[in-house]
């Protein structure tokens, strides 16, 4: 799975989760788009889907943005 597809997925994830559509540049959790309840329904999608595990003291980091988030789990998946 390339990064764009990883992106795509995780855009897709997050897009159904927030109700509104989200592109891989969007910052999550700054613009409010993603708050804490919300926040943990996208880490437990993600986790779901790509079968990775977000270390909770990072969750912050890797939801920046989609393409932080899917970095991580290219990165983890070795893609």
């Amino acid at each position: 799975m390339t990064i764009n597809e990883i992106e795509s997925k995780i855009a897709e994830l997050i897009g159904n989760i927030v109700m509104t559509q989200v592109e891989p540049d969007t910052l999550l959790i700054d613009s409010g788009l993603v708050d804490s309840l919300s926040a943990v329904d996208v880490v437990l999608a993600v986790e779901r889907e790509f079968g990775v595990k977000v270390p909770p003291s990072e969750i912050d980091v890797y939801l920046e943005s989609v393409h932080t988030l899917a970095a991580f789990v290219a990165e983890q998946k070795g893609a």
